[in-house]
């Protein structure tokens, strides 16, 4: 979802996109050190999702405690988040978007999703990552080779 930069519209963002995710069921959302604000985590928690951000430890006291982090899941977010990273450090750098030069948000959304469809044949579906939040030991090892096996 593109949005005008106003300092809080990322944090915004990720309010609606998960208040537009359907069903009840608990879900997890992941995200940077930006995203470690209390405004936002209580947002979060009252939609029934769990705030798998990054703790921003720097002059401030992080807003995700010992709750989130002492479950094995959020580690795994933590570990599966650098991935999403990357895809956006391949669109500010190869996708030459690290500041856009144009103008109006149909013209960037537009360069957006086509950098996006460029990148897309060398990702791996997000779907396979689902099986891997469940697996532990010796199953999990399994499941990494396998996810290597669809990167190289």
């Amino acid at each position: 979802r593109l949005t005008q930069a106003s300092g809080t519209a990322e944090r915004e963002a990720a309010v609606a996109l998960v208040e537009a995710v359907p069903g009840r069921r608990r879900i997890a959302v992941g995200g940077d050190k930006a995203y470690d604000t209390r405004e936002l985590v209580q947002s979060l928690r009252a939609l029934r999702a769990t705030p798998h951000v990054a703790q921003n430890h720097k002059g401030r006291r992080s807003a995700i405690d010992g709750r989130t982090t002492r479950h094995p899941g959020y580690a795994v977010s933590q570990r599966l988040r650098k991935r999403v990273e990357e895809i956006f450090g391949w669109i500010k750098t190869v996708g030459n978007l690290r500041k856009t030069r144009h103008r109006g948000q149909d013209r960037v959304s537009f360069m957006f999703t086509l950098t996006a469809a460029a990148l897309a044949p060398f990702q791996v579906d997000p779907a396979d990552f689902v099986w891997f939040s469940a697996a532990t030991g010796e199953g999990r090892d399994r499941l990494w080779r396998r996810l290597l096996e669809q990167l190289l």
